[in-house]
């Protein structure tokens, strides 16, 4: 495996003051922190996160971590009285508002819920309690894209060509709801091996013509005019597509990542970029023009979920597939999280 595919940022980074524009400022508890009463913290996350009150006995039950969040973990859940096992976000309230993200939370949701598409990953719900911010989503147990291109290395051209499909149709339908990702390293795999546009932590809502400002998203895969500070637009979602694409076709990022922002732009401004001679002509349309490489394929999301997916149900045969899915995570990143606590409360009358 070629350290390249491993060199990744954190997830979803966040660059505000001191490196370029500011992130906007979200809403705070109102009043003094001092002052503020447990309603008016619990009014602040209303009405997305609304308190649920459930039957007595209990109802949810964890399962264990399927991965550590910006916030928090995010574990594998299982509803009783569903007899469904679903991915949980557990955000801690006063991780949201020492690091002023309320708004940002709050605006997960509300695209989330906007969402019902087959290369979508589903929100199932969300609510508080009094510690809390919990989001609800479907669990997709067989790990992610980055698991499968680690094991692979490089894709083959009709390979990409069905992911590139998928991710295409998923983002034209947000784009139409005037919905930017922002984050498209963020890919989780159904069981069928089709793929599910996932995390919506940095989405943002424009209106017709509006343009953003905000420097966010995983450094590899960040368009220049995100890079410089905008303004940008959905455009730049498709930008982080065809970088995708042309990782996991290479087995490289175009660009190797930079920790400075700056120093990227920098880089992808002047990178002269080199596509092998034995690429199909189609490839290096589609990478450079986003041209005839769909030829043959159906955008239509009912044909493309009965298109085979061999490649990806093959290397779920692979000896390191399950180290591997798991990326390195360990019970112990999750030392200060209190999972009985958590567990009580999720389940609270």
């Amino acid at each position: 495996m070629r350290d390249s595919i491993t060199h990744r940022l954190g997830h979803s980074a966040v660059f505000s003051a001191g490196c370029g524009p500011l992130v906007p400022q979200v809403l705070l508890p109102p009043g003094d922190k001092a002052q503020t009463t447990e309603v008016d913290l619990n009014s602040v996350f209303l009405p997305e996160f609304p308190h649920r009150t459930f039957p007595e006995g209990e109802r949810h039950k964890i399962l264990g971590f399927i991965a550590k969040g910006s916030y928090g973990p995010i574990v594998r859940v299982k509803d009783n009285f569903k007899d469904q096992v679903f991915a949980v976000k557990v955000l801690p309230k006063s991780e949201i508002i020492k690091n002023k993200v309320v708004d940002q939370i709050k605006e997960e949701v509300i695209i989330q819920r906007q969402l019902e598409h087959p290369f979508i990953h589903s929100l199932h719900d969300s609510w508080q309690t009094q510690r809390h911010l919990f989001i609800m989503c479907s669990h997709c147990s067989h790990g992610d894209l980055h698991t499968y291109w680690s094991l692979k290395s490089q894709f083959e051209e009709k390979e990409v060509r069905l992911f590139a499909t998928e991710l295409g149709s998923a983002l034209g339908f947000i784009h139409d709801l005037g919905i930017m990702h922002r984050d498209m390293e963020n890919v989780l795999v159904s069981d069928r091996g089709h793929l599910r546009l996932s995390d919506f932590g940095l989405s943002r809502r424009l209106k017709r013509g509006g343009r953003a400002f905000t420097i966010c998203g995983t450094m590899q895969y960040m368009a220049p005019e995100v890079l410089s500070g905008g303004p940008y637009s959905h455009a730049a979602d498709w930008w982080s597509l065809g970088i995708l694409m042309f990782a996991l076709v290479t087995g490289k990022f175009p660009v190797p990542a930079e920790l400075d922002h700056i120093a990227m732009l920098s880089k992808v401004r002047n990178c002269h970029y080199v596509i092998p001679e034995s690429y199909s002509s189609t490839l290096i349309l589609l990478l450079t023009e986003m041209q005839p490489f769909f030829r043959g394929f159906s955008f239509d999301p009912l044909i493309l979920q009965k298109t085979p997916t061999d490649i990806i149900l093959q290397l779920r045969g692979h000896p390191d597939w399950t180290v591997k899915a798991r990326r390195g995570l360990s019970l112990e990143d999750f030392n200060n999280f209190d999972c009985e606590e958590v567990s009580l409360e999720m389940n609270v009358l």
